[in-house]
């Protein structure tokens, strides 16, 4: 029996499907697969289980292999962005006339680059998400989502859904499509990147500093990889940008101090969202992109994850300037793209607009932010067009195809939803993680993929939305 036809015969089985769902969530809390509730975000008296799927969803070997092979290449390919002003300055140039937050980052980039990088180390950690389109033939091919290179999140409670996975596999008699659930260890080698850095940086008494939001409900997750770091004797500190724009200071090296600690490496937690940021935030964000503390990412690595990027990457000639004696790296990237259409002022956006107004449901309109919830879909991208079709701010978004995924059954868990039968598809993500050194990269991974499924009744996703849940790859 495959898993399918078991969630055929369990709907029939309410009795079981309980038993079944109890004993899952109960593997989760044993786990340790936790998050904080919506209720009480800043507390951990009070937790429930992460959300997640009664069984792995099927994901083609082919598929998954290729997301691993090509991330490497797509973290070398962000940091050269990163590296590149001319280029950033060029490909942002319409969106930061359309998009004040695009225009905020830019602008403290171009004033470190004036005042010249004080810091030779670059750590990123990050993660390119991917569907897993379906063509009527019966192939698959794989379809880049996003890159996400600022808090790129999920990996500390995700090294902990195999075991869970596999249990109810087993359980239920799947032994062997419990033997295609694979471990992940994807907690410690993210760690293990910024552990790297913090050691180039030199100075033992220094800290880690986890940049944080206000609203804390995944800091369960966060700590996974905070204690990884202290169990290699490595300190860290959470402060939130009101504590650094109050207690942060540069003394005459542009070494970072926060209540009297230096910080060796910022990593960003937060800040990738307009409403993270006050004029106080703001100031706080310079005041640590200018220092010598290495960020994770620094101000030009996230520009190198905004959607205008992603869109400009896939215009002809683009990848070659990065790659430019390696047409099989390029290749390799290239297949992974949907296609990616610019909204900027004249006949090439012109033609996007009117294409979009004729079919809308066959794009997603994307605008320059991170954290789910964002994207515009039907007859909410004709609004938005019909809107801004003859005005600038147009150029603050960009047009994709609508990717057409790979369909499974599962079962939904979520505090405070019964379980059902669903009908989903899913997002792999893959993390990758690098350092680079005076010009050389002395580490770039591929550390493991994860899976975010939801819905097909929903357009987008975003597990702390309450849409989407956690899942592991049942690979086949």
């Amino acid at each position: 029996m495959t898993t399918k036809e078991f969630l055929q015969q369990l709907i029939t089985n309410p009795e079981q499907l309980s038993n079944l769902v109890e004993e899952a969530i109960e593997m989760a809390f044993q786990q340790g697969f936790l998050f904080r509730t919506c209720e009480t975000p800043n507390s951990s008296e009070v937790v429930t289980y992460a959300p997640f799927t009664l069984f792995p969803s099927a994901v083609p070997k082919a598929r998954l292999v290729q997301a691993l092979e090509v991330q490497t290449h797509f973290n070398t390919l962000v940091d050269k962005i990163s590296q590149d002003p001319d280029f950033l300055e060029e490909a942002l140039a319409s969106t930061i006339q359309a998009d004040d937050f695009t225009a905020r980052l830019v602008s403290i980039y171009r004033q470190v680059q004036q005042e010249g990088q004080t810091q030779s180390i670059v750590v990123g950690l990050n993660r390119s998400d991917y569907m897993v389109e379906q063509s009527m033939d019966g192939t698959s091919s794989l379809k880049q989502v996003e890159i996400n290179t600022i808090a790129a999140a999920g990996f500390g409670v995700l090294d902990r859904l195999p075991e869970v996975h596999r249990h109810i596999l087993r359980t239920t008699g799947l032994l062997k499509e419990s033997e295609c659930v694979q471990d992940t260890n994807m907690t410690p080698a993210m760690a293990a990147a910024l552990a790297k850095a913090w050691e180039v940086y030199g100075q033992k008494k220094a800290v880690i500093l986890f940049l944080v939001e206000d609203v804390q409900i995944s800091q369960l997750t966060q700590r996974y990889s905070e204690i990884e770091l202290w169990n290699r004797n490595i300190p860290v500190i959470r402060r939130k940008f009101e504590e650094v724009s109050r207690r942060g200071s540069l003394d005459g090296d542009k070494r970072l101090f926060i209540d009297g600690l230096e910080v060796a490496v910022v990593y960003y937690r937060y800040g990738y969202m307009p409403d993270n940021y006050t004029e106080q935030s703001w100031a706080a964000r310079l005041l640590m992109e200018r220092s010598r503390a290495v960020k994770c990412p620094d101000i030009g690595t996230q520009l190198a994850g905004t959607k205008k990027i992603q869109q400009v990457l896939a215009s002809p000639g683009v990848l070659e300037k990065f790659f430019p004696d390696q047409p099989q790296v390029v290749e390799q990237i290239r297949a992974t793209f949907a296609g990616l259409y610019t909204l900027d002022m004249g006949p090439e956006g012109d033609q996007t607009v009117a294409m979009a107004l004729t079919n809308p449901h066959k794009f997603v309109l994307k605008p320059q932010r991170e954290g789910g919830g964002n994207n515009y879909y039907g007859e909410d991208i004709v609004q938005v067009l019909q809107k801004f079709k003859n005005d600038q701010r147009r150029a603050a978004y960009i047009l994709m195809d609508k990717i057409q995924p790979r369909t499974e059954q599962n079962i939904p868990l979520r505090k405070g939803l019964p379980p059902r039968l669903t009908t989903v598809s899913y997002e792999i993500g893959v993390f990758g993680a690098y350092v680079r050194y005076e010009g050389e990269m002395i580490l770039n991974e591929a550390l493991g993929p994860v899976l975010r499924t939801k819905s097909i009744e929903h357009d987008d996703a975003g597990v702390v939305r309450g849409v989407a849940m956690f899942d592991s790859p049942l690979v086949v």
